[in-house]
């Protein structure tokens, strides 16, 4: 999967002469975290809800309401964005977006296509991906199997066992000596039986109505 199927499009984003005020607005209108800053057409930064907070007087200030409001209106995003930003192309791997967000500790990625602003990947898209990827929103069942000892055939087998029952496997992952099957049926008796008259061990099952 890319980061072109789970980006949001066209986010939302300001110029850098913005005020923290602008910026604080747009957060809580949209409810979004961090918004691209952008230049004559071109990324010039990214600015975070944590930044502008960080910069915002504290509710234990001495400033008059007026104050603070003057002082958010006046100061400019430009002087408190992130300028090296780290981006993405459309066609970069989620997994390899997702490790930039983790290895940088940050939540979202422009995504930034021959020079142009195309979306952002945050963590909530990367959350979605995961779910829809598991395809666990969907009407089925989830079966875990313990194939035990990684051998030759493990997954031609299995999916044999489910292809015989005349069913389909709609989502498939593996991890480590597990696999996780998803079937568009929740009445999969016959084939738990089946997978273990095998020598396969099943480690759980999730039924979606």
């Amino acid at each position: 999967m890319y980061v072109k199927n789970s980006m949001t499009a066209n986010p939302f984003t300001l110029t850098p002469d913005a005020t923290i005020a602008e910026a604080l607005e747009l957060m809580r209108d949209k409810s979004v975290k961090r918004i691209p800053v952008v230049r004559n057409g071109q990324l010039a930064g990214i600015v975070t809800h944590g930044q502008l907070l960080e910069v915002s007087p504290s509710p234990a200030t001495s400033l008059s309401v007026f104050e603070i409001n003057y002082l958010l209106s006046k100061t400019k995003i430009e002087t408190i964005m992130t300028k090296k930003v780290i981006t993405v192309a459309p066609d970069t791997l989620l997994e390899e977006a997702s490790l930039l967000m983790r290895e940088h500790k940050i939540g979202g990625l422009p995504v930034v296509d021959d020079g142009k602003l195309v979306g952002i990947i945050t963590e909530t898209d990367i959350f979605d991906a995961f779910i829809e990827i598991m395809g666990f929103r969907n009407k089925g069942a989830r079966i875990t199997v313990d194939v035990g000892n990684d051998h030759p055939g493990v997954l031609a087998e299995v999916s044999g066992i489910i292809a015989a029952h005349g069913l389909n496997i709609t989502h498939l992952a593996a991890f480590r000596s597990e696999l996780i099957i998803r079937v568009n049926t929740t009445n999969v008796d016959e084939i738990l039986d089946a997978i273990r008259q095998k020598g396969y061990q099943i480690l759980s099952v999730l039924r979606n109505e």
